[in-house]
């Protein structure tokens, strides 16, 4: 599917040695600027969507904005991952590694009613650890988790791999290699 999605790729930057040597940075800045380049996104998101879902869980941030449009045309609503200490009210919480530590996501525990199927949803994947922690926490609160949309994917990192590991089908519109 990414040579039909050439155009949108061309619409995201790469910032070479960001945030540090080494890292080339998928900037989707430019492609959120672009109203055409905005609208096919979430066309091509919401086409590729296989069965009912009730919730599109986006992690924060910029997650949040393509599960907000995406939500709109499957006439479902919007849950929020977002950090520790982020939302108000009572929340349920799932930690997760990071390269050096850990860091911790959650969201409100009344969310959702169990059952409920969850479409999951952010810019891009990595290495997965974001993603896979966000499944495990939608999971807990008893959703329906099968599938994970993402604007793009770094393949050579494995986050998209280990989420199909875990029961996942998983989607992209554009792919980078490196990271």
């Amino acid at each position: 599917m990414a040579a039909a999605n050439d155009d949108l790729k061309a619409k995201i930057r790469t910032i070479a040695d960001f945030p540090k040597p080494g890292i080339m940075f998928r900037d989707i800045t430019t492609l959120l600027l672009d109203p055409q380049g905005l609208a096919s996104t979430v066309e091509r998101m919401v086409a590729a969507v296989d069965g009912e879902v009730d919730l599109v869980a986006g992690i924060e941030a910029r997650g949040f904005l393509f599960a907000a449009a995406i939500a709109v045309p499957l006439g479902a609503g919007v849950l929020l991952i977002r950090k520790d200490g982020k939302l108000p009210g009572a929340t349920i919480a799932e930690d997760y590694a990071l390269e050096y530590g850990t860091d911790r996501i959650t969201m409100h525990e009344d969310a959702l009613v169990p059952g409920q199927r969850v479409l999951l949803i952010d810019d891009l994947i990595a290495t997965g650890g974001t993603a896979r922690a966000a499944i495990r926490l939608l999971r807990k609160a008893g959703a329906e988790v099968t599938h994970a949309q993402f604007v793009v994917d770094l393949p050579e990192l494995g986050g998209a791999d280990a989420l199909r590991g875990d029961g996942i089908a998983v989607s992209s519109l554009v792919a980078f290699e490196g990271h």
